[in-house]
C-alpha cells in the first residue's frame, strides 16, 4: 500500500476506550482544568455497546470522582439486599456462611447495575464538561514521536477489503495526537499489548492470568424475582477440571444476570467452557429459577485475574495504562470497575500536573506511584494469593487457605508472602494424550442453547468484506501442529463459534475462522497453546452491541 495521507488533530490528552476507566480520566481532567482538550475514542457503535460486566459495583470509585452521582441521576438504583454463596454438587448445594468471610468480601453498600448504562451516563457527564466522545472510532495503530514516545493513534479507518487493500469507499481515518495517550481498552487490548511488549512493562512481573466470563440476561417469573439478590457459586459442573464459578444477580424489571466464569489456566484441552456454562443452568437451583423465563441477551469477555503481582508498569513514554488494560480486577470479589474508575482519576491527576508544568511525552511517574501506594493497592494486595492458591491446590484447600490469608492481610501481614503464578494460561494447556474427551449433553433449546443461537443474542456484526481481525502468525500451524497435539482447542474455548476444523484430518482438513461471529472476548489471543492467534482491532462499530449489559 502506498503512503496514506491522513488528517491530524491535536489534543492535550487522547483516551482510547469509553469504559469506566477512560471516562473517569476524561471527567477528572476537565474537573481539574476546563481548558485541557480531551478526546475519548470508542470502538463500539455507541458508548456501552461493548461493555460486559458482572455488574455488582462498589461505588468507591464513583464516590471519589462524582460524589453527587445520585443527585445527577446515575443509573445505579438497586442496592445489594441479599448476598449468598454456595458450593454446588450435581444435584444439590452447600451454603457457605457469610460470617467467617473477611469484611472485604461483603457486598453491603454495593449496587447491581448495567455497566453499559453506567458508561453511557458517564459519557454524558464527560460531554457536559467539554470532553469530545467519538464512538465507532476504532484505534488501529499507535503513532510514535521523534524520541520513540507514544504520541497519538490512528482512528476511524474504514473500507479496507478482505485482502487489506483500500476498497471503493475507503476512508483513511485520522491521526489524533496527544501530549499524553491513555489506553483504557479493557482486557488484552491490542494497543496495550503492543506498548507492554515494546517498553517491557511486564518485565519482572508475574504473567497475567485470565478467566473467560460468559453472561446471559434473563427475564424471569416475577414470583421468583428478588431485586437486589446476589448469589455466587463454585464447584459443579467444573469440579477438578477447571477453576471458576457462577454469579446470579437480580436487577430490576424481573431481570436476572446469569453468568459463568472459567479460569483459563485449565489443563484439559477437551474442556469446553461455553458448554460448562450451559450445563450449569441445568442445576436444580438454577433451572427452577429460570423455568418459565426467557433469555434476552448473551455476551462473553475475558477477565484479568493475575492481581497484584501481575500488574505491569502502568506508565510508558507518552502515556498510561488504565483499568483492565493494566489488570486491576479483585478476583475473589469479582469486581474491577471501582478500581478502573480510580485508575482513570489517578492518571488524570498525574497528567494535569504534568501539563501544568509544561511537560509532554514523558512518563507520568506520579500515576505509577499512586497505583502502587494508593487505594488500588489497598484493595488488591490483601487478596493477592487467592488466585495462585486456587490454581495450585484446587477449590477446597484454596477456600480455607485463601480465607485465612485474606484475614491475616486485613491485619497487615501474610504468612504466605506473595505467591507466584508461574505459567501463562497458554502454557498451562496440556496435550490430548494426557486427557480424556468430556461428554457434554446437547443443549435443550429452553435452558441451554448452542453457541451460534446465543451469538445472535449478542447482536454482533462484522462486515464480511473487511479483513479478518483475527490473524494467524503461521497459517499452517493450526492443522499441522495444534490439532494433533491439543485436539484443536480453539474450536472449544471460543464462546462464539469463531473457529472450526472442517474436512477429514490428514487429508483435506482446513482451519476456518468465522470472524463475523466474534464477540471480542480475546480468549483466542490468550489461550491458544502456540500463541499463534492474534486479536486485532476491527473497523469501528463492529462487534457486539449489548443492549443492557
Amino acid at each position: 500500500m502506498t503512503q496514506i495521507e491522513r488528517e491530524e488533530m491535536e489534543y492535550d490528552v487522547v483516551i482510547v476506550g469509553a469504559g469506566p476507566a477512560g471516562l473517569s480520566a476524561a471527567i477528572r481532567l476537565k474537573q481539574l482544568d476546563a481548558e485541557i482538550s480531551v478526546v475519548v475514542l470508542e470502538k463500539g457503535s455507541e458508548v456501552g455497546a461493548h461493555i460486559l460486566s458482572g455488574a455488582v459495583l462498589d461505588p468507591v470509585g464513583l464516590n471519589a470522582l462524582l460524589p453527587d452521582w445520585k443527585e445527577r441521576g446515575a443509573p445505579i438504583t438497586v442496592p445489594v439486599r441479599e448476598d449468598k454463596f454456595y458450593v454446588l454438587g450435581e444435584a444439590g448445594k452447600v451454603p457457605v456462611p457469610n460470617w467467617p468471610m473477611p469484611k472485604l468480601m461483603s457486598n453491603h453498600g454495593n449496587y447491581i447495575v448495567s455497566m453499559g448504562n453506567v458508561c453511557r451516563w458517564m459519557a454524558e457527564q464527560a460531554e457536559e464538561l467539554g470532553v469530545e466522545v467519538f464512538p465507532g472510532m476504532a484505534c488501529s495503530e499507535l503513532v510514535y514521536g521523534e524520541n520513540g514516545e507514544v504520541a497519538g493513534v490512528v482512528a476511524g479507518e474504514f473500507g479496507l477489503q478482505a485482502d487489506g487493500t483500500p476498497g471503493p469507499g475507503y476512508e483513511p481515518g485520522m491521526v489524533l495526537r496527544g501530549k499524553y495517550v491513555m489506553l483504557g481498552e479493557g482486557v488484552r487490548g491490542s494497543l496495550s499489548k503492543q506498548v507492554i511488549e515494546k517498553f517491557g512493562l511486564s518485565d519482572g512481573k508475574e504473567p497475567q492470568k485470565y478467566g473467560l466470563g460468559m453472561k446471559e440476561i434473563w427475564e424471569i417469573d416475577p414470583d421468583k424475582h428478588r431485586e437486589g439478590s446476589v448469589t455466587h457459586t463454585m464447584g459443579w459442573p467444573l469440579g477438578s477440571n477447571a477453576g471458576g464459578g457462577s454469579f446470579i444477580y437480580h436487577l430490576e424489571n424481573n431481570q436476572v444476570y446469569v453468568g459463568f466464569v472459567v479460569h483459563l489456566n485449565y489443563e484439559n484441552p477437551y474442556l469446553y467452557p461455553y458448554m460448562e456454562f450451559q450445563r450449569f443452568k441445568h442445576h436444580p437451583m438454577v433451572a427452577e429459577l429460570l423455568k418459565g423465563g426467557k433469555r434476552v441477551a448473551y455476551g462473553a469477555r475475558a477477565i484479568s485475574e493475575g492481581g497484584w503481582q501481575s500488574i505491569p508498569k502502568v506508565v510508558f513514554p507518552g502515556g498510561a495504562l488504565l483499568g483492565c488494560s493494566a489488570g486491576f480486577v479483585n478476583v475473589p470479589r469479582i469486581k474491577g470497575n471501582h478500581n478502573a474508575m480510580l485508575s482513570g482519576k489517578m492518571a488524570a491527576e498525574a497528567a494535569q500536573e504534568a501539563l501544568a508544568a509544561g511537560r509532554s511525552g514523558d512518563e507520568l511517574t506520579a500515576y505509577e506511584a499512586s497505583v502502587r501506594k494508593g487505594p488500588i493497592a489497598d484493595d488488591l494486595k490483601p487478596v493477592r494469593n487467592v488466585k495462585p492458591l486456587w490454581s495450585k491446590y484446587g477449590l477446597t484447600t484454596s477456600l480455607m487457605l485463601g480465607g485465612l490469608d485474606m484475614w491475616t492481610n486485613s491485619f497487615g501481614f501474610s504468612f504466605l508472602g506473595t505467591l507466584k503464578h508461574g505459567k501463562t494460561d497458554a502454557e498451562a494447556t496440556q496435550r490430548t494424550s494426557r486427557h480424556k474427551p468430556i461428554d457434554y449433553p446437547k443443549p435443550d433449546g429452553t435452558l441451554s442453547f448452542d453457541r451460534l443461537t446465543n451469538v445472535s443474542f449478542a447482536m454482533t456484526n462484522h462486515e464480511e468484506s473487511q479483513p479478518a481481525h483475527l490473524k494467524l502468525k503461521d497459517a499452517d500451524e493450526p492443522v499441522a501442529s495444534n490439532f494433533w497435539k491439543y485436539g484443536g482447542p480453539a474450536a472449544r474455548y471460543c464462546p462464539a463459534g469463531v473457529y472450526e476444523f472442517v474436512g477429514e484430518p490428514g487429508v483435506d482438513q482446513k482451519f476456518v475462522i468465522n470472524f463475523q461471529n466474534c464477540v471480542h472476548c480475546k480468549t483466542c489471543d490468550i489461550k491458544d497453546p502456540a500463541q499463534n492467534i492474534v486479536w486485532t482491532t476491527p473497523q469501528g462499530g463492529d462487534g457486539p452491541n449489548y443492549p443492557n449489559m
